[in-house]
């Protein structure tokens, strides 16, 4: 069923995550979509045994990951029991919590009293008793940023995750909570962000640069826009497209004529390179080192072996550089 693990590995980059000793493949698969209640448990599982057969060792998912919430988790539960499990100590498992999982006041946000339980819950889908990550999902506004902390601090010490991360958090929310671990030894190593060529925030509010600097991996969330960035809606918008079937996270009123301008340029840059728009638009996000890994969403296989491709080149020369800036501007 697997290639043999020399073949496997040598299809990866893998990066040092912060100044942690933990390795990530520059490319991971996250369980955002498409492994939930609604989708078929066979592809699910063809997905993970291909994203794995090509390198990618980390699997990311979060509480409420679906539909229905927790869905992700128990169906990932499934597949390594049924296959991927007896490789365990060969993968990275994170999840989070931070967004609405269950009903009443102490199923949201950053208290000591739902991480904890949250993360009880995900280790019981999961049949795992430990995740290699755990990330608060999101800043809370009202609980103190000390017992959220606190809390994860805990677990880990707890032995139920081997380091901690944060989804989310702004530069100036980073360096906050980064100075109460640092204080505590919690071995926190991570910031997940959404970035893209059409979500440049880390940059603009500094992050990418703070995190650098200061021995913090970052792991980013939709590097392709949610499909934009790819020649999927050049001609059109598919019936069979996102847009179409599922509309929660990307609408139409996004391919609009300015949005498509920029596709069709940035496309005529990826064949230049000999890329897919979506292979240029996740090497773009590795360009200069800063980026510990890329997450990706797929619907079926194919499209993990495609995104893996674009580890073929990941060099942009400084004309390549400045046409995408120009196109982006």
């Amino acid at each position: 069923m697997y290639n043999a693990e020399e073949t496997r590995y040598e299809k990866m980059h893998y990066n040092r995550c912060g100044a942690s000793g933990l390795l990530l493949p520059a490319v991971s698969l996250g369980l955002w979509h498409n492994f939930g209640s609604n989708g078929n448990f066979d592809n699910m599982t063809a997905m993970c045994q291909t994203a794995f057969d090509n390198g990618i060792t980390h699997f990311d998912l979060a509480n409420n990951y679906g539909p229905v919430y927790g869905a992700a988790e128990e169906n990932f539960g499934r597949i390594l029991n049924k296959s991927l499990g007896i490789y365990r100590d060969e993968l990275v498992i994170s999840t989070k919590a931070g967004y609405d999982m269950w009903p009443g006041p102490y199923g949201n946000w950053g208290s000591k009293k739902y991480l904890v339980a949250s993360l009880d819950q995900s280790l019981m889908r999961m049949g795992l008793n430990y995740v290699d990550i755990y990330y608060h999902h999101r800043p809370d506004p009202d609980t103190p940023l000390e017992e959220t902390a606190g809390a994860l601090d805990g677990i880990v010490r707890s032995g139920k995750a081997l380091y901690v991360g944060i989804s989310n958090y702004n530069k100036e929310q980073t360096i906050a909570i980064s100075e109460l671990f640092r204080k505590m030894g919690t071995p926190f190593i991570i910031n997940q962000r959404n970035y893209s060529m059409f979500n440049r925030d880390i940059e603009k509010d500094g992050l990418k640069d703070y995190a650098a600097r200061n021995g913090i991996g970052i792991i980013t969330f939709c590097p392709l826009a949610q499909g934009l960035l790819t020649d999927r809606y050049i001609n059109g918008i598919p019936s069979d497209s996102r847009i179409k079937t599922d509309g929660r996270f990307l609408t139409e009123n996004a391919v609009n004529e300015a949005t498509l301008r920029k596709i069709v340029a940035l496309n005529a840059i990826a064949k230049d390179r000999g890329q897919s728009l979506a292979q240029m638009a996740l090497a773009w996000i590795l360009r200069d080192g800063d980026i510990t890994s890329v997450l990706i969403g797929a619907s079926r296989p194919s499209q993990i072996i495609d995104n893996v491709g674009m580890l073929n080149n990941t060099h942009f020369n400084d004309d390549e550089r400045r046409r995408i800036d120009e196109i982006l501007a």
